[in-house]
């Protein structure tokens, strides 16, 4: 191919030429989506919002009734939280590592150039950053290195005086007193997660059991559809559970393309169930493949690379495999195709889903970080689903919006998600630098 092709070929990916979507607004939402037929094109769509970070007084959209807020702002791309006994909140302000061995060739250029251009770029802090808002006005007045030279982090969590977080490349274990604003002396590496030197989705989410013995930890997959060869999935595309005490782990769900946040909820008489969101396929169109929430089974494998959606083959991933085919699990629930769902977490007594509509305490929020090849835009919000009898209902109400403008730049993009210690919500902002708070007015 010469270089004029080539850049005919760069020019056409980056002014986002390409199908676009054909199905009703909502349609590919819910427990019972529309599916399409897949959509395949010489240069796959990519329609990437620009990034241009918030004017001072600048903030998202509360819902009606809700109001929004920076709990914190002047943070360095920062991607998850998790939120202490005593009200404190740590911040991952992270980023991917080095990965020498991804993004190479015409098409990684192509990439590296749309994920600079939707402010996924910068480099990683590889810290965790400690917020105090001691004097509750809903402003973090206290901001203290809670942990860093950490690689990558990602995942947070507290069982009684150990505190974990998990590196893109291990979990590691830290002594935690009550009130701590640092952690001091040596972490301990409890256990290896995969990572390498392609390393393409490199987040590690992490949560303990409800009864603290274990942690489950997600990895995403190498690739988007394994045309790097199915070894190099070797342990991705999965939740690991992981044993507290000794470090030993084991596959606990599989298939699943890109799972990030995890959350315990309830089932009607029985133990809690673990929940996560996934992000699914790219390149069969701007209307396939939702990203969903599901319930996760031990030993489930749902799909990926072999099908999507349950028994949807993927004719791409070679060589076919139609005896898992013929196993995998339909997700419980859609969240629209290629919304990049990150952040979930249960409302618990969160008094903000009493004001939405049809809302109920029984409920997750989820963080839609937004599409890149999907035309027009899809997710950049963060929204509250409703559950009745342990699962999500109805159609997923807006609780935080304009992180799009209405000329396509992205002012923010929402990811972690928590419930703080009052019950408002915080959103990890990674474009915006920002940590929203969002309570009743």
């Amino acid at each position: 191919m010469n270089t004029r092709c080539l850049l005919l070929l760069a020019a056409a990916a980056l002014t986002a030429c390409g199908e676009s979507a054909r199905l009703p607004q909502g349609a590919d939402v819910g427990p019972r989506p529309t599916l399409v037929e897949p959509v395949q094109t010489l240069v796959p769509t990519a329609h990437v919002a620009s990034t241009r970070p918030w004017a001072a007084g600048e903030a998202p959209i509360a819902a009606p009734g809700l109001q929004a807020q920076a709990f914190a702002s002047g943070l360095e791309h920062p991607r998850w939280l998790h939120v202490l006994p005593n009200g404190d909140v740590l911040v991952a302000e992270t980023n991917a590592p080095p990965r020498p061995d991804e993004g190479k060739g015409f098409k990684g250029w192509v990439m590296k150039k749309l994920m600079a251009k939707a402010g996924s770029a910068t480099p990683s802090a590889n810290r965790v950053t400690l917020l105090r808002d001691a004097d509750g006005d809903g402003r973090a007045e206290v901001r203290t290195v809670f942990l860093q030279d950490l690689n990558s982090p990602f995942g947070m969590a507290l069982v009684g005086d150990r505190f974990y977080v998990a590196n893109t490349d291990a979990v590691w274990e830290y002594s935690y007193m009550p009130g701590q604003t640092s952690l001091s002396g040596p972490g301990r590496k409890l256990t290896d997660l995969p990572a390498g030197t392609r390393n393409h989705h490199w987040t590690k989410s992490l949560i303990a059991s409800p009864d603290g013995s274990k942690l489950y930890a997600t990895v995403g997959s190498n690739s988007n559809v394994a045309e790097h060869g199915i070894e190099a999935e070797e342990g991705r595309a999965a939740i690991w559970e992981i044993d507290r005490s000794s470090g030993a782990k084991r596959l606990f769900a599989t298939g699943l393309r890109n799972p990030n946040g995890m959350a315990w909820m309830a089932a009607p008489g029985g133990a809690p169930v673990l929940w996560t969101v996934a992000n699914e396929r790219d390149e069969l169109g701007s209307d396939l493949v939702p990203d969903y929430l599901t319930s996760v089974r031990d030993g489930g494998f749902y799909g990926w690379p072999y099908s999507w959606y349950g028994a949807h083959v993927d004719s791409r991933a070679q060589p076919p495999r139609p005896d898992l085919v013929a196993k995998a699990l339909v997700p419980d629930y859609a969240l629209g195709a290629h919304v990049a769902a990150l952040g979930l977490t249960a409302a618990g007594t969160s008094p903000v889903p009493k004001l939405l509509p049809g809302g109920s305490s029984e409920g997750v929020f989820v963080g839609l970080h937004g599409s890149w090849n999907r035309k027009p835009f899809a997710g950049y919000k963060v929204v509250y689903i409703p559950f009745a009898n342990g699962h999500p209902q109805g159609l997923p109400a807006d609780v935080l919006t304009g992180f799009l403008s209405a000329d396509g730049e992205a002012r923010g993009r929402p990811v972690g998600v928590a419930v703080d210690a009052r019950g408002a919500l915080l959103v990890a902002d990674d474009v915006g630098n920002a940590i929203w708070r969002v309570a009743p007015r």
